[in-house]
């Protein structure tokens, strides 16, 4: 039977499961280059898949981008008399590689055989963002920095595990507080009989450094351990295709969070975020959509790629100035036993420049087995079990500074909009408008190649699914309706969704 003729059976037999999604064009069952033309071709899986730059970049531009390559790969360090410095005092990774390797997900670490916990030390891929909340919604505005998570007072809005050697002189080489984490497991049962082992990690911290014994209460204090601290993982996630997802018309993203998905109980909502350039062009309201993140926190490449050289790494630059912990009781610790901190920039601006670039100009890898039976077969039921509801597969792009990224037919697959994903999913924290329930779809374009270029790799914001089907097991409030249509599949079905997506 015909491809065409196919398709047409599916509208034709699936009713109401085809209309709430027939918007959709479904051309994405057989496309190809997922990133337009700025797709690199694969025949098959491979090791190098994420580490390409744009196929339609000028001479120019492809300098720039092994340039910036060459940075995203460099460990900085903390001595001050070397060309790469600039690491810490606190800081989570030593490169950006560690967290996104080979520029793609990153993994959870190993907890060891006859142990229950395990500490996160040097090129762990996975940290905790860490803020205060009172529960309540408040406008933006500048004294609230445009809505953004409330800083732990003596801390940050991420924990940092690691610093140089002479910032904790208890713990050398600790940071702000020792991370553990552990995994708990549950077992999930579908209808047929067939079952699959979940696991979630768990994380506690130790060890902070304004901890004291509280003899009143015979408690260890810290004010991380107070009750209005929200604590969430995060996991480093793939670097393709993010200027892609930059040129993506806001007006376009809106239109779909205006559909009326209810009967699937699906309502996504876009996040308004502090943006630094506008902040930085004085415009009176520095505040944009937010595009990245796993929360949507960040409105641009610019202001997730420095926002993480500076946090993630300690490294200041342009766009943030000062370092995460400046001026807090750990940084004045720190500078009584050393000295004056410097506090000049330590990334120069063509550093900075160089780094949003690559970051930007990463390509997306070909799709590969369109063609497959089982492939097709599994497309049509993606869009049978309404995965498309938020996993919104194609878009065109708008203008961009950088042209390549211009006018381009594109396959993310995602509403780049925030869901309620339910309890299991929850971290609990709030993040500008997100709540701690709700996450960014995450595009699932080159998802298949993810765990070719790094075998560790999970998925989700805290890496706990080590497959696709723990993914989609996973999904819980807006994503309900789809999962319960999946798992009443047949388990023939259900392996051909999955090879679909392990097509893209």
């Amino acid at each position: 039977m015909k491809k065409s003729i196919l398709l047409f059976a599916l509208y034709m037999s699936f009713g109401t499961a085809a209309v709430a999604a027939s918007d959709i064009n479904m051309d994405y069952v057989s496309a190809i280059k997922s990133g337009g033309d700025t797709t690199v071709h694969f025949k098959g899986e491979s090791i190098q898949a994420y580490r390409n730059p744009a196929a339609n970049l000028t001479e120019e531009q492809i300098r720039q981008h092994l340039t910036g390559d060459a940075l995203f790969e460099r460990n900085f360090s903390d001595e001050a008399s070397r060309f790469d410095k600039g690491l810490g005092p606190v800081f989570n990774n030593t490169n950006c590689n560690a967290c996104h390797s080979k520029d793609g997900r990153g993994a959870l670490p190993v907890v060891p055989v006859g142990t229950e916990w395990v500490q996160l030390k040097q090129n762990e891929a996975v940290f905790l963002r860490i803020s205060i909340e009172d529960g309540l919604q408040h406008p933006k505005t500048k004294e609230n920095n445009w809505g953004a998570p409330v800083p732990v007072p003596g801390f940050s809005d991420q924990l940092f595990h690691l610093g140089s050697w002479g910032v904790r002189e208890d713990l050398p080489g600790a940071g702000q507080a020792q991370v553990w984490m552990k995994y708990e497991k549950s077992t999930f049962t579908y209808p047929d009989g067939n079952s699959v082992e979940l696991r979630k990690p768990i994380f506690k911290v130790t060890a902070p450094y304004d901890e004291y014994f509280d003899s009143v209460s015979g408690q260890t204090r810290s004010r991380l351990f107070e009750k209005d601290v929200k604590m969430g993982p995060r996991m480093g996630t793939p670097m393709i295709g993010l200027g892609l997802l930059e040129a993506i018309k806001e007006s376009d993203i809106m239109a779909l969070a205006a559909r009326d998905l209810s009967a699937e109980g699906v309502h996504g909502k876009a996040n308004y975020v502090f943006d630094i350039q506008k902040s930085m062009a004085n415009d009176p309201y520095p505040v944009s959509m937010g595009r990245f993140g796993l929360k949507n926190n960040t409105p641009s490449v610019f202001h997730q790629s420095l926002g993480a050289l500076r946090g993630d790494i300690g490294v200041t630059n342009y766009a943030f100035p000062k370092e995460s912990i400046f001026e807090t009781d750990l940084w004045k610790m720190f500078e009584q036993s050393h000295g004056p901190l410097p506090t000049a920039l330590e990334a120069s601006n063509q550093v900075a420049d160089d780094l949003v670039f690559y970051s930007q100009t990463l390509a997306v890898p070909s799709r590969r087995n369109v063609d497959n039976p089982v492939v097709v077969r599994g497309a049509e039921i993606f869009h049978q079990v309404n995965c498309t509801s938020c996993h919104q597969p194609s878009f065109t792009t708008g203008p961009h500074q950088i042209s390549a990224f211009s006018n381009q037919k594109i396959y993310p697959f995602t509403d780049m909009l925030l869901h309620d994903m339910g309890d299991g999913l929850a971290d609990g924290r709030q993040d500008f408008e997100a709540t701690g329930k709700q996450w960014k779809t995450r595009p699932l374009w080159g998802i298949g190649q993810s765990q070719t270029v790094n075998p560790r790799g999970g998925f989700l914001h805290d890496g706990r699914a080590r497959t696709l089907e723990e993914a989609i097991l996973w999904h819980g409030g807006e994503g309900d309706y789809s999962k319960k249509k999946f798992v009443s599949l047949p388990k023939e079905d259900r392996m051909a969704l999955i090879q679909f997506v392990r097509s893209l």
